[in-house]
């Protein structure tokens, strides 16, 4: 009988470590989603080049997609920019030195002078590169109501 209480305790001392790490994962992760969320509604050209990987792939719900400098330059020049974004429902999956975010984002952006609510699904994938979290790789959908 001990030996099984034991052995419980072991698993759930285990088992918590396992989700301590894991969680401090994902709340770096969560952290960096939100600096790219401030980022993106400011411009800031410094702050977006550091949130993001050289080897950025970055999928608009249009179908396009940007390198990094493409999608640094749209939003530090002003030619895209977010004045609102929101976003809800997020999980994130961390995998190794990568994580899968998925959420909604609900925000306005004013593109090329003209103002458009967006509505997205938007999936994320990060790399961790020396201790910090970048944005690797982005795609969105629109959502369209039923």
């Amino acid at each position: 009988m001990i030996q099984k209480f034991v052995c419980f305790l072991l698993l759930i001392v285990t088992l918590s470590n396992t989700s301590i790490a894991q969680s401090k994962d994902e709340n770096a992760v969560a952290a960096a989603v939100e600096n790219l969320r401030k980022a993106m509604i400011d411009g800031d050209k410094a702050a977006l080049e550091k949130l993001t990987c050289d080897e950025l792939s970055y999928g608009h719900s249009s179908g396009k997609i940007e390198d990094k400098a493409a999608f640094v330059e749209a939003l530090a020049s002003g030619k895209s920019d977010f004045v609102t974004i929101e976003l809800s429902g997020q999980t994130i999956k961390i995998a190794g030195n990568a994580a899968i975010v998925r959420h909604i984002l609900n925000g306005t952006n004013v593109d090329a002078g003209k103002s458009a609510d967006v509505h997205l699904s938007v999936l994320t994938v990060w790399q961790k590169q020396k201790n910090e979290w970048k944005l690797l790789a982005r795609q969105a959908v629109k959502i369209v109501a039923p």
